[in-house]
Protein backbone atom coordinates (compact mmCIF):
# COMPACT_ATOMS: atom_id res chain seq x y z
CA UNK A 1 0.00 0.00 0.00
CA UNK A 2 1.04 3.38 -0.78
CA UNK A 3 -0.07 6.97 0.58
CA UNK A 4 -1.15 9.14 -1.84
CA UNK A 5 -3.14 12.12 -2.68
CA UNK A 6 -6.26 11.41 -4.04
CA UNK A 7 -9.16 13.82 -5.31
CA UNK A 8 -12.52 13.13 -3.55
CA UNK A 9 -14.20 16.49 -4.68
CA UNK A 10 -14.13 19.48 -7.90
CA UNK A 11 -15.98 22.18 -8.09
CA UNK A 12 -16.75 25.78 -9.52
CA UNK A 13 -18.12 29.49 -9.61
CA UNK A 14 -17.93 32.01 -12.07
CA UNK A 15 -19.39 35.48 -11.19
CA UNK A 16 -22.61 36.26 -13.25
CA UNK A 17 -22.03 39.23 -15.41
CA UNK A 18 -20.76 37.79 -19.00
CA UNK A 19 -18.48 39.97 -21.06
CA UNK A 20 -18.86 38.82 -24.66
CA UNK A 21 -16.22 40.10 -27.16
CA UNK A 22 -18.34 42.58 -28.67
CA UNK A 23 -18.57 44.66 -25.82
CA UNK A 24 -14.97 45.85 -26.09
CA UNK A 25 -15.80 46.49 -29.66
CA UNK A 26 -17.33 49.81 -28.49
CA UNK A 27 -14.35 51.01 -26.87
CA UNK A 28 -11.31 49.41 -28.51
CA UNK A 29 -10.29 49.17 -31.85
CA UNK A 30 -11.10 45.65 -31.97
CA UNK A 31 -13.64 43.23 -33.36
CA UNK A 32 -14.42 39.26 -31.66
CA UNK A 33 -13.30 37.87 -34.55
CA UNK A 34 -9.93 39.76 -33.76
CA UNK A 35 -9.98 38.42 -30.38
CA UNK A 36 -11.38 34.91 -31.37
CA UNK A 37 -8.59 34.65 -34.01
CA UNK A 38 -5.43 35.52 -32.04
CA UNK A 39 -6.88 33.57 -28.55
CA UNK A 40 -9.63 31.89 -28.92
CA UNK A 41 -11.78 33.49 -26.16
CA UNK A 42 -15.18 34.20 -27.40
CA UNK A 43 -16.69 35.35 -23.87
CA UNK A 44 -15.37 35.71 -20.18
CA UNK A 45 -17.23 36.70 -16.40
CA UNK A 46 -16.40 39.47 -14.72
CA UNK A 47 -17.25 39.87 -11.01
CA UNK A 48 -19.65 42.15 -9.70
CA UNK A 49 -18.58 45.33 -8.08
CA UNK A 50 -19.16 44.35 -4.63
CA UNK A 51 -18.35 40.48 -5.33
CA UNK A 52 -13.94 40.02 -4.58
CA UNK A 53 -12.02 36.36 -4.45
CA UNK A 54 -12.69 35.49 -0.94
CA UNK A 55 -16.40 35.25 -2.21
CA UNK A 56 -15.68 33.31 -5.32
CA UNK A 57 -13.25 30.99 -4.04
CA UNK A 58 -15.61 30.19 -1.48
CA UNK A 59 -18.63 29.24 -3.53
CA UNK A 60 -16.13 26.76 -5.64
CA UNK A 61 -15.06 25.17 -2.34
CA UNK A 62 -18.38 24.91 -1.11
CA UNK A 63 -19.40 23.35 -4.07
CA UNK A 64 -16.31 20.73 -3.92
CA UNK A 65 -17.22 20.03 -0.53
CA UNK A 66 -20.77 19.06 -1.61
CA UNK A 67 -19.60 17.13 -4.37
CA UNK A 68 -17.11 15.25 -2.05
CA UNK A 69 -19.74 14.90 0.66
CA UNK A 70 -17.73 16.75 3.47
CA UNK A 71 -18.47 20.25 5.88
CA UNK A 72 -15.78 22.61 5.93
CA UNK A 73 -14.12 21.07 9.45
CA UNK A 74 -13.28 18.00 8.04
CA UNK A 75 -10.88 19.78 6.27
CA UNK A 76 -7.43 20.21 7.69
CA UNK A 77 -6.14 22.94 5.50
CA UNK A 78 -6.71 25.33 2.49
CA UNK A 79 -4.34 26.52 0.21
CA UNK A 80 -5.68 28.72 -2.49
CA UNK A 81 -3.81 30.03 -5.30
CA UNK A 82 -4.32 33.81 -6.50
CA UNK A 83 -2.86 37.06 -7.48
CA UNK A 84 -6.04 38.95 -6.74
CA UNK A 85 -6.38 38.84 -2.98
CA UNK A 86 -9.06 41.10 -1.52
CA UNK A 87 -6.77 42.81 0.93
CA UNK A 88 -2.50 43.12 0.64
CA UNK A 89 -3.03 40.46 4.27
CA UNK A 90 -4.63 38.67 5.46
CA UNK A 91 -4.24 36.01 2.55
CA UNK A 92 -7.79 34.94 1.11
CA UNK A 93 -7.29 31.83 2.37
CA UNK A 94 -7.98 32.85 5.84
CA UNK A 95 -11.26 34.51 4.59
CA UNK A 96 -12.05 31.66 2.64
CA UNK A 97 -11.93 29.23 5.93
CA UNK A 98 -13.67 31.96 8.03
CA UNK A 99 -16.90 32.25 4.95
CA UNK A 100 -16.70 28.08 5.04
CA UNK A 101 -17.28 28.16 8.85
CA UNK A 102 -14.11 25.83 9.46
CA UNK A 103 -12.79 26.63 12.89
CA UNK A 104 -10.00 24.52 12.51
CA UNK A 105 -6.71 23.59 10.81
CA UNK A 106 -4.53 26.30 9.04
CA UNK A 107 -5.03 28.28 5.72
CA UNK A 108 -2.44 30.45 3.64
CA UNK A 109 -2.33 31.72 -0.14
CA UNK A 110 0.18 31.07 -2.93
CA UNK A 111 1.04 33.41 -5.92
CA UNK A 112 2.60 31.99 -8.54
CA UNK A 113 0.37 33.88 -11.58
CA UNK A 114 -1.32 32.05 -13.58
CA UNK A 115 0.83 28.52 -12.54
CA UNK A 116 -0.25 29.36 -9.07
CA UNK A 117 -2.80 26.12 -9.09
CA UNK A 118 -0.28 24.15 -9.92
CA UNK A 119 1.99 25.34 -7.11
CA UNK A 120 -0.59 25.11 -5.20
CA UNK A 121 -1.43 21.32 -5.57
CA UNK A 122 2.19 20.52 -5.26
CA UNK A 123 1.82 22.08 -1.95
CA UNK A 124 -1.02 20.09 -0.70
CA UNK A 125 0.46 16.66 -2.04
CA UNK A 126 3.50 17.49 -0.39
CA UNK A 127 1.22 18.27 2.93
CA UNK A 128 -0.45 14.88 2.65
CA UNK A 129 2.48 13.06 2.27
CA UNK A 130 4.27 13.99 4.83
CA UNK A 131 1.55 14.10 7.29
CA UNK A 132 1.16 17.71 8.07
CA UNK A 133 -2.35 17.33 6.85
CA UNK A 134 -4.88 14.63 5.31
CA UNK A 135 -7.51 16.51 3.69
CA UNK A 136 -6.68 19.58 1.92
CA UNK A 137 -8.95 21.96 0.16
CA UNK A 138 -7.16 23.87 -2.99
CA UNK A 139 -8.34 26.52 -4.60
CA UNK A 140 -7.38 28.52 -6.95
CA UNK A 141 -9.69 32.28 -7.34
CA UNK A 142 -8.98 35.61 -9.65
CA UNK A 143 -10.75 38.46 -10.00
CA UNK A 144 -8.17 39.90 -12.67
CA UNK A 145 -10.88 42.40 -14.12
CA UNK A 146 -9.44 44.70 -11.59
CA UNK A 147 -5.75 45.41 -12.53
CA UNK A 148 -6.75 45.15 -16.39
CA UNK A 149 -5.87 48.61 -18.19
CA UNK A 150 -9.50 48.47 -20.94
CA UNK A 151 -7.58 50.59 -23.03
CA UNK A 152 -5.17 47.79 -23.49
CA UNK A 153 -6.84 45.61 -26.16
CA UNK A 154 -3.46 43.22 -25.93
CA UNK A 155 -4.34 42.63 -22.70
CA UNK A 156 -7.51 43.75 -21.02
CA UNK A 157 -9.60 40.98 -23.84
CA UNK A 158 -7.83 37.73 -22.58
CA UNK A 159 -8.66 37.90 -18.87
CA UNK A 160 -11.81 37.26 -16.58
CA UNK A 161 -12.89 36.24 -13.31
CA UNK A 162 -13.92 32.75 -11.59
CA UNK A 163 -12.60 30.00 -9.27
CA UNK A 164 -12.11 26.69 -9.01
CA UNK A 165 -11.94 24.15 -5.79
CA UNK A 166 -10.38 20.26 -5.41
CA UNK A 167 -10.39 18.21 -2.16
CA UNK A 168 -6.76 16.25 -1.65
CA UNK A 169 -7.10 13.71 0.60
CA UNK A 170 -4.23 11.03 1.79
CA UNK A 171 -5.04 7.26 1.37
CA UNK A 172 -3.34 4.39 1.41
CA UNK A 173 -3.99 2.52 -1.56
CA UNK A 174 -2.52 -0.31 -3.88
CA UNK A 175 -3.14 1.10 -7.18
CA UNK A 176 -2.09 4.16 -8.94
CA UNK A 177 -4.72 6.81 -8.16
CA UNK A 178 -4.23 10.08 -7.04
CA UNK A 179 -1.38 12.30 -7.66
CA UNK A 180 1.99 10.76 -9.02
CA UNK A 181 4.21 13.42 -10.49
CA UNK A 182 5.27 17.16 -10.02
CA UNK A 183 7.47 19.43 -11.99
CA UNK A 184 8.10 23.13 -10.47
CA UNK A 185 10.29 25.66 -12.29
CA UNK A 186 10.73 29.44 -12.38
CA UNK A 187 13.26 31.93 -13.91
CA UNK A 188 12.94 35.25 -13.10
CA UNK A 189 15.13 36.89 -15.75
CA UNK A 190 12.12 36.87 -17.91
CA UNK A 191 9.78 38.93 -15.15
CA UNK A 192 9.36 42.18 -17.80
CA UNK A 193 7.33 39.40 -19.91
CA UNK A 194 4.30 38.96 -17.45
CA UNK A 195 3.92 41.43 -14.45
CA UNK A 196 1.93 44.30 -12.80
CA UNK A 197 3.35 47.85 -12.85
CA UNK A 198 2.11 48.10 -8.93
CA UNK A 199 2.73 47.27 -6.08
CA UNK A 200 4.67 48.50 -2.83
CA UNK A 201 7.25 50.03 -5.33
CA UNK A 202 4.81 52.35 -6.70
CA UNK A 203 1.98 52.73 -4.32
CA UNK A 204 -0.61 51.97 -7.18
CA UNK A 205 -2.32 48.81 -8.23
CA UNK A 206 -1.29 48.49 -11.30
CA UNK A 207 -2.22 46.93 -14.36
CA UNK A 208 -1.56 43.46 -16.45
CA UNK A 209 1.65 44.48 -18.79
CA UNK A 210 2.39 41.64 -21.25
CA UNK A 211 4.70 41.10 -24.06
CA UNK A 212 2.70 38.58 -25.92
CA UNK A 213 4.71 37.30 -28.60
CA UNK A 214 7.64 36.57 -26.26
CA UNK A 215 5.97 34.87 -23.90
CA UNK A 216 4.13 32.36 -26.52
CA UNK A 217 7.12 31.67 -27.55
CA UNK A 218 8.83 30.56 -23.84
CA UNK A 219 5.13 28.90 -23.83
CA UNK A 220 5.00 26.59 -25.49
CA UNK A 221 8.23 24.76 -24.95
CA UNK A 222 8.17 25.10 -21.69
CA UNK A 223 4.85 23.94 -20.98
CA UNK A 224 5.46 20.87 -23.24
CA UNK A 225 9.07 20.15 -21.55
CA UNK A 226 7.46 20.45 -17.96
CA UNK A 227 4.68 17.91 -18.93
CA UNK A 228 7.26 15.53 -20.31
CA UNK A 229 9.40 16.21 -16.93
CA UNK A 230 6.19 15.16 -14.89
CA UNK A 231 4.99 12.53 -17.20
CA UNK A 232 8.73 11.17 -16.41
CA UNK A 233 8.67 11.00 -12.42
CA UNK A 234 5.12 9.60 -12.68
CA UNK A 235 6.47 6.88 -14.72
CA UNK A 236 3.91 7.34 -17.55
CA UNK A 237 4.32 8.32 -21.27
CA UNK A 238 1.99 10.46 -23.57
CA UNK A 239 0.27 6.80 -24.82
CA UNK A 240 -1.37 6.63 -21.19
CA UNK A 241 -2.59 10.38 -21.13
CA UNK A 242 -6.48 10.64 -21.39
CA UNK A 243 -6.72 13.77 -20.49
CA UNK A 244 -4.35 16.98 -20.86
CA UNK A 245 -5.93 19.76 -18.55
CA UNK A 246 -3.71 22.74 -19.36
CA UNK A 247 -4.07 26.35 -18.05
CA UNK A 248 -7.14 28.10 -20.08
CA UNK A 249 -4.65 31.10 -21.54
CA UNK A 250 -5.05 31.54 -25.29
CA UNK A 251 -6.37 28.13 -27.95
CA UNK A 252 -2.79 29.12 -29.55
CA UNK A 253 -0.61 27.71 -27.24
CA UNK A 254 -2.84 25.13 -25.97
CA UNK A 255 -2.92 23.58 -29.55
CA UNK A 256 0.94 24.48 -29.89
CA UNK A 257 1.58 22.36 -26.59
CA UNK A 258 -0.27 19.58 -27.21
CA UNK A 259 1.12 19.26 -30.83
CA UNK A 260 5.15 19.47 -29.23
CA UNK A 261 3.58 16.98 -26.89
CA UNK A 262 2.05 14.73 -29.79
CA UNK A 263 -1.13 14.80 -27.91
CA UNK A 264 -4.71 14.68 -30.11
CA UNK A 265 -6.63 17.83 -29.18
CA UNK A 266 -9.24 15.33 -28.72
CA UNK A 267 -7.46 14.57 -25.39
CA UNK A 268 -7.36 18.06 -24.57
CA UNK A 269 -10.02 20.13 -21.61
CA UNK A 270 -10.53 23.66 -23.64
CA UNK A 271 -12.93 26.14 -21.66
CA UNK A 272 -10.67 29.22 -22.72
CA UNK A 273 -13.78 30.41 -25.42
CA UNK A 274 -15.99 30.48 -22.38
CA UNK A 275 -14.05 31.60 -19.28
CA UNK A 276 -11.06 33.22 -21.00
CA UNK A 277 -7.54 33.55 -19.21
CA UNK A 278 -8.78 33.34 -15.18
CA UNK A 279 -5.15 32.80 -14.07
CA UNK A 280 -4.49 30.23 -11.25
CA UNK A 281 -8.56 29.82 -11.19
CA UNK A 282 -8.07 28.20 -14.93
CA UNK A 283 -6.90 24.84 -14.07
CA UNK A 284 -9.39 23.69 -10.97
CA UNK A 285 -12.18 25.53 -13.18
CA UNK A 286 -11.29 23.07 -16.68
CA UNK A 287 -11.19 20.41 -13.92
CA UNK A 288 -14.53 20.89 -12.51
CA UNK A 289 -16.22 21.73 -16.28
CA UNK A 290 -14.30 18.73 -17.79
CA UNK A 291 -16.23 16.17 -14.72
CA UNK A 292 -19.80 18.05 -15.42
CA UNK A 293 -19.38 17.57 -18.96
CA UNK A 294 -18.99 13.53 -18.59
CA UNK A 295 -15.29 13.89 -20.16
CA UNK A 296 -13.24 12.84 -16.76
CA UNK A 297 -13.78 9.75 -15.29
CA UNK A 298 -12.69 8.06 -12.41
CA UNK A 299 -9.26 6.36 -13.30
CA UNK A 300 -8.01 8.68 -16.12
CA UNK A 301 -5.13 9.91 -15.87
CA UNK A 302 -4.72 13.66 -16.67
CA UNK A 303 -1.40 15.98 -16.85
CA UNK A 304 -2.22 19.99 -16.12
CA UNK A 305 0.46 22.10 -17.04
CA UNK A 306 0.54 26.20 -16.40
CA UNK A 307 2.62 29.21 -16.76
CA UNK A 308 3.02 32.42 -15.51
CA UNK A 309 4.41 35.50 -14.57
CA UNK A 310 7.85 34.78 -12.99
CA UNK A 311 7.97 33.46 -14.94
CA UNK A 312 6.70 30.36 -13.22
CA UNK A 313 5.71 26.87 -14.57
CA UNK A 314 4.68 23.50 -13.53
CA UNK A 315 3.03 20.09 -14.18
CA UNK A 316 0.99 17.56 -12.05
CA UNK A 317 0.21 14.27 -13.32
CA UNK A 318 -2.82 12.52 -11.54
CA UNK A 319 -4.93 9.49 -12.04
CA UNK A 320 -8.70 10.65 -11.01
Amino acid sequence: MTLRAIVRGVGHYLPDRVVPNSEFEATLDTTDEWIKTRSGIERRHFAADDEFTSDLGTKAAQAALDMAGLTANDIDAVIVATSTPDMTFPSAATMIQQKLGMERGFAYDVQAVCAGFVYALANANGMILSGQANRVLVIGAETFSRILDMTDRGTCVLFGDGAGALILEGQDTDDDRGILGVDLNSDGRYRDMLYVDGGMTSGQTGFIKMQGNALFRQAVEKLASTADTALIKAGKSHDDVDWIVPHQANIRIIQGTAKKLGVSMDKVVVTVQDHGNTSAASIPLALSVGVARGQIKRGDLLVTEAIGGGLAWGAVVLRW
